[in-house]
C-alpha cells in the first residue's frame, strides 16, 4: 500500500519524505490556505520535494471552469493529479481529463455508488472519506471494503485512496482490505511506528548496553 501525506506544509512534507516511506501528497484548499502562500507556489515547492503523485484541487463547481482549472493545474508539473469533487459536473470533467491523459483524484466520496460512478468516468483515484463518515456514526472503512469489492468485480483500474484518516486503525484496516493508497497527516504516520513494548525493549537494551565493557 502506498503512503501519501495529507498536508500542504512544506516542513511536514520534508519530514515525512526523510523517513523514506512517502509515495505522494494530497492537498486541498483548506490545507493550502493555512500556509499563507500562493497556490501555485505551494504546489511547485511540493513537486520539488516529492517524486510522486501530488493532488491539487479545482475550486470551481461548473464543468467549463473545472476543465480550464484542470488544464492549468496539470501544466504545473507532470506529477500533478487534479482533485475533482464528486458532483455531476465534476464527473463530466473527470471524463474529459481521462480522455486528455490528465490524472484525477475524485474527492469527497461518501458512498460505494459514488465510487462506482467515478470509476466509470475514468478516475485515476477515488478518495473515500472514512473519518468524516465515522463522525456521523457510519462505518467509514465498511464503505472502503464495498468499493474494493465493486472495483475488483469489474476490473476497474481506479485506485482506492483512503482519505480523512484519523488514527492507525484506519491504516491497518485499509492495508488488510487491499486499498491502493492511504493518505494521512504527519501525526498518524508518526503513530504507526509507536508501540509501548518497542519503547520498553529499547530502554532495556540501552540500559544493558551501559554494562558492556568498551
Amino acid at each position: 500500500m502506498k503512503f501519501f501525506i495529507d498536508t500542504a506544509d512544506i516542513n511536514e512534507i520534508k519530514e515525512a519524505a526523510s523517513y523514506g516511506l512517502l509515495d505522494g501528497v494530497t492537498t486541498n484548499p483548506t490545507l493550502v490556505a493555512r500556509t499563507g502562500k500562493k497556490f501555485r507556489q505551494v504546489l511547485e515547492e511540493i513537486c520539488a520535494i516529492v517524486d510522486g503523485p501530488i493532488s491539487a484541487e479545482v475550486t470551481a463547481v461548473d464543468y467549463e471552469t473545472m476543465r480550464r482549472e484542470a488544464e492549468e493545474l496539470a501544466s504545473i508539473h507532470p506529477n500533478i493529479v487534479v482533485k475533482i469533487p464528486l458532483i455531476l459536473e465534476g464527473l463530466k470533467c473527470v471524463r474529459w481529463c481521462s480522455e486528455h491523459d490528465i490524472d484525477t483524484n475524485v474527492t469527497l466520496c461518501f458512498s460505494p455508488t459514488q465510487a462506482l460512478l467515478a470509476a466509470k468516468a475514468g478516475a485515476t483515484y477515488i478518495s473515500p472519506f472514512v473519518g468524516r463518515l465515522d463522525d456521523i456514526a457510519h462505518e467509514g472503512m465498511e464503505m472502503v471494503r464495498q468499493i474494493i469489492e465493486i472495483y475488483d468485480a469489474y476490473d476497474y483500474e481506479t485506485e482506492v485512496l483512503v482519505a480523512s484518516v484519523r488514527h492507525p486503525l484506519h491504516v491497518l484496516d485499509a492495508a488488510r482490505m487491499g486499498a491502493d493508497v492511504c493518505t494521512m497527516p504527519l501525526s498518524v504516520i508518526a503513530q504507526l511506528v509507536k508501540h509501548p513494548l518497542t519503547d520498553l525493549g529499547l530502554a532495556r537494551f540501552l540500559e544493558d548496553a551501559k554494562k558492556v565493557p568498551r
